[in-house]
This record gives structure tokens, C-alpha cells and sequence, in this order.
């Protein structure tokens, strides 16, 4: 007895298992990816000499040119911030508020929004500028 070995036609070929890794691979990348949240608001940060990288775990607060303050992208008042950070704080490991503000903005505003922030359980409150060159 011998055995021929059956001919396979190209056209009968099935991708569907092809399908179904490419949707898994997807669906990998997209759960693994980490993305950064970060506002498209236009400051100028003010700069200093002795500034240094932060982690992209922490919270950011950002100020801009008007003095609007706002969290996880999202307006919030000044005696609002409190709350708003302590339920963000509540579920981070790091528990470090980063602020991120614009030049013109006056000092009071700048004190206020970071008390806020220590008063709201920050371990470390850090005022993000830009790296002094030279």
C-alpha cells in the first residue's frame, strides 16, 4: 500500500487564523502601551538652572497664562483643588504633584495652587520649568 500525499489548492488556504493573531497582537500593543498625559496648553515656563527630569507617574497641575488651574485635564477652582487631588492621590503609589505653570502668572497664584497641593496630601510638590542652558 502506498500513500499518496493529497495535493492542497491554493485557494482553499485559510486565513481566518492569521485574523484572529493579528487582532490579538492589536489588542496586546494597545493594552501595553503607556500614554502621557500631558495638556496642549502654550506656557513658557520659567527657567532655572538646577532643573531636573520628573517621573511620568506623577500628578499634574497645570496654571496657565490667566491663572486657570486645571486637573486631569479639567477646569477646577483653587479651592476645589483639594479634593480633586486627593482622590487622585488616593490611588497613586508616588503621591508627587508636579505644577506646571506659565511665567506671567503672579506669585500668589502660584503659593496658593501648591499649598493646595501639599494640604491635599502630596508627598513631594515640584514647579516644572525649562532647563537654563549654559
Amino acid at each position: 500500500m502506498r500513500f499518496r500525499p493529497k495535493k492542497q489548492d491554493v485557494d482553499n488556504i485559510d486565513v481566518s487564523p492569521l485574523i484572529d493573531m493579528v487582532f490579538i497582537l492589536l489588542i496586546f500593543f494597545m493594552v501595553t502601551t503607556t500614554f502621557v498625559k500631558d495638556m496642549k496648553l502654550d506656557l513658557n515656563r520659567p527657567a532655572a538652572a538646577s532643573a531636573s527630569k520628573s517621573d511620568s507617574k506623577v500628578v499634574r497641575v497645570y496654571i496657565d497664562n490667566t491663572g486657570a488651574v486645571y486637573i486631569d485635564n479639567q477646569p477646577v477652582q483653587i479651592w476645589a483643588i483639594q479634593s480633586k487631588l486627593r482622590d487622585l492621590l488616593r490611588t497613586a503609589t508616588d503621591k508627587s504633584v508636579l505644577v506646571i505653570s506659565d511665567e506671567t502668572i503672579p506669585v500668589e497664584t502660584l503659593i496658593d495652587v501648591v499649598d493646595e497641593c501639599r494640604m491635599s496630601g502630596a508627598k513631594d510638590v515640584a514647579v516644572s520649568t525649562s532647563k537654563e542652558m549654559g
